[in-house]
């Protein structure tokens, strides 16, 4: 039986990771659970998968979790338990958010774990770090992002060596294109955080659905697509979708393309994840073929959506320009969510950002720790002067 840690359990990915399990029987048991803050759902989860570890970010929140548990389980808190209770599963799903999932991703390697992702920060800022790491005896990352998933299953297709894909072409990352799709730059001057919000495809929280408005998550999935894959950025290239039929393609070199097709259902790439190499046997997303369906695709607009190629600018640069742009972008959605910025203004705000990138290497965490929060800085100078501007 396979034991699973589920860092995060109490978030979205963490919630569907145990979905996943209880749907699959006696294949796989919950070694460990943990949250950031979250100890009345904690506790529920605890009563109900029965871990050996419970473990909880914040310190203050201890005791009164120790005393929601039932008894024999151990509890483990504080900033470094998360990442220290790593070791404890046979498959780590790192469903932490923020830069509070780095330590787990790096503590899962070199533990020399299968690393269930979907922590965007561990490769988007600490990919140079990170890829050492996946060469350690045991160690394996599968990604459970649903278009890095996909990409995952189309390249089984091809050949690879020494984690170079040998055969691939390109890596085709498929884009709902938002709540804004088929505006025009001039359309989009007085859009509101209503309008950001409302996704027409995926229910998600508020920042990563203005992400998706602006195509700012499109362009930090192709800069984890090059980390996941080594695949160079002039062969990664993104499409919209409406449909979110398709969650990515790829295209060898012989011409033929593979896609991976499936309704929108984050419990999928969390099976595959789950029981890779294998398949899990309950199925999610499945599609119907007797039913119509649209698999139509455009281009995107980088006119309209200018953020989508900043990311590719980002990623090109590297060292800690993803993280400086992907650091700047938190503080300029923020500052749009609260009404500070217009949502035209967090293109502006991350392109000024980027110009003034520090050119830092990315070579240890304490460097990208350090460019996060000079970038954090910055952003939110930028937004003072958006303000005093208007």
């Amino acid at each position: 039986m396979t034991r699973v840690a589920v860092l995060g359990s109490t978030g979205s990915i963490g919630t569907q990771t145990l979905d996943v399990i209880a749907a699959a029987g006696d294949q796989f048991t919950v070694s460990v659970l943990a949250a950031q803050s979250n100890i009345e759902l904690l506790a529920r989860q605890a009563a109900l998968f029965r871990p050996e570890v419970v473990a909880i970010g914040d310190p203050t929140r201890a005791a009164e979790l120790a005393e929601l548990l039932p008894a024999g389980m151990t509890l483990e808190a504080g900033p470094e338990a998360l990442a220290a209770v790593s070791g404890h599963g046979d498959v780590v799903v790192n469903g932490v958010v923020g830069f509070a999932g780095l330590p787990v991703t790096l503590a899962a390697l070199r533990a020399g774990r299968r690393l269930a992702l979907a922590n965007k920060e561990s490769l988007i800022a600490a990919g140079p770090v990170v890829a050492p790491l996946r060469s350690t005896p045991g160690a394996e990352l599968i990604p459970v992002d649903s278009e890095h998933c996909a990409v995952h299953q189309c390249l089984r297709s091809g050949r690879s060596a020494n984690g170079v894909e040998l055969e691939v072409d390109r890596i085709v990352l498929t884009a709902s294109g938002g709540p804004f799709r088929g505006r025009r730059a001039a359309d989009l001057a007085s859009v509101t955080i209503e309008e950001a919000l409302a996704h027409p495809t995926w229910a998600m929280g508020p920042k990563i659905t203005v992400d998706s408005s602006t195509l700012v998550n499109k362009g930090l999935e192709v800069i984890e697509a090059h980390e996941l894959f080594g695949v160079d950025y002039d062969h990664i290239q993104v499409v919209v979708h409406p449909t979110s039929i398709v969650h990515s393609m790829a295209t060898f070199t012989d011409g033929a393309t593979i896609a991976q097709l499936s309704l929108p259902d984050m419990r999928l790439p969390i099976s595959y994840a789950l029981h890779y190499p294998n398949r899990g046997r309950v199925a999610f997303g499945a599609m119907d073929f007797s039913q119509p369906f649209d698999l139509h695709f455009e281009p995107p607009d980088l006119e309209a959506f200018p953020c989508l190629g900043l990311a590719f600018d980002a990623g090109r640069a590297g060292g800690t320009a993803p993280a400086w742009f992907s650091a700047a972008n938190e503080v300029a959605v923020d500052a749009f969510l609260s009404g500070q910025i217009p949502w035209s203004g967090i293109a502006g705000l991350n392109a000024a950002a980027l110009d003034q990138w520090d050119g830092s290497p990315a070579d240890e965490v304490d460097g990208i720790l350090a460019a996060d929060e000079a970038a954090r800085r910055l952003a939110g100078r930028l937004v003072s002067d958006m303000r005093t501007r208007t």
